[in-house]
């Protein structure tokens, strides 16, 4: 299928970009790397007038890590960046590997972390472990910036929080606390290279052998990434043993809402459910050991 016909623009600034946004009105979209945006328009989903690129934007393609205000992504850095930098690797184990089980190469070298949730798609893999670590992101429009908890960022499917004339700019992990440890594992009914039908992101916080506090945030299973809080209330202050652990996965479970579609039933989804959160529970565990 054909391209739809529409205006392109390259602005080198900010602000030259949001000006653009408002001019153009509701036919203009953002694009970072395209690889959603411009799938959507092959197969006739998008039709936009114009096309506002934001690759030209110095500034926006940093990554950026320190000990005391923790990890800044910019909203044009690459997804093959994320999963090859070492403060990442080292200190966002968790956010890497959602990364590289993400699409392929191709697409990895392209796409971006702010594109991937921008796109708002349930099964989004980096919304889960961005979630679990309490990940917030910065929304800028020619009123200004405002910087939102990623929870409240997702409406539905192909919804977010962001206003009309809004641009992701960034997106801000905090340092993980001490004694924490984070995971996050996904599994697709069909191929490695599938949409996930089942995410789970998990971070424990321990003091010795309890744990003192879990985030959990379920992908694929519910019409935005969801906060598992039952489960997390579950485990919170609870002595860290395998019957736990059990636990969690079967409350994960529970608290599940899939849908059965081409890629899995909902029955499948649920016991995936139990059996990633248990096994990502124990790979969080895991890291806040060796922490």
């Amino acid at each position: 299928m054909r391209l739809p016909q529409f205006e392109y623009f390259a602005p080198r600034t900010l602000e030259e970009a949001l000006s653009l946004l408002k001019e153009q009105g509701e036919g203009a979209r953002v694009m970072a790397g395209g690889t959603d945006v411009m799938v959507k328009m092959t197969h006739g989903l998008l039709k936009p007038k114009a096309i506002i690129a934001l690759q030209e934007i110095e500034g926006l393609e940093g990554i950026r890590f320190n000990a005391e205000e923790g990890l800044t992504i910019g909203a044009t850095a690459r997804l093959a960046e994320v999963t090859s930098h070492p403060d990442i690797l080292k200190h966002y184990p968790a956010l890497a590997h959602s990364v590289q089980v993400m699409a392929n190469v191709e697409v990895r070298n392209m796409g971006t972390v702010a594109g991937n949730l921008c796109n708002a798609a349930p099964s989004a893999d980096s919304a889960p472990p961005l979630i679990a670590m309490e990940a917030k992101v910065t929304l800028a429009s020619l009123n200004g910036e405002r910087l939102l908890p990623l929870e409240q960022f997702f409406r539905g499917p192909g919804l977010t929080a962001m206003e009309p004339g809004e641009v992701m700019t960034s997106i801000h992990v905090p340092p993980p606390p001490p004694k924490s440890g984070a995971s996050y594992l996904r599994i697709s009914g069909r191929c490695g290279v599938d949409i996930a039908a089942v995410g789970v992101g998990v971070m424990s916080v321990f003091n010795g052998h309890a744990c003192k506090d879990a985030r959990i945030v379920l992908g694929a299973v519910a019409p935005i990434p969801m906060r598992a809080t039952q489960t997390e209330g579950l485990m919170r202050g609870q002595a860290w043993t395998q019957e736990l652990i059990e636990k969690g996965g079967d409350q994960a479970a529970e608290e599940s809402k899939p849908i059965s579609d081409v890629r899995a039933s909902a029955d499948w989804r649920k016991r995936m459910v139990a059996v990633l959160t248990r096994r990502a529970l124990e790979e969080a565990h895991q890291r806040a050991s060796q922490g």
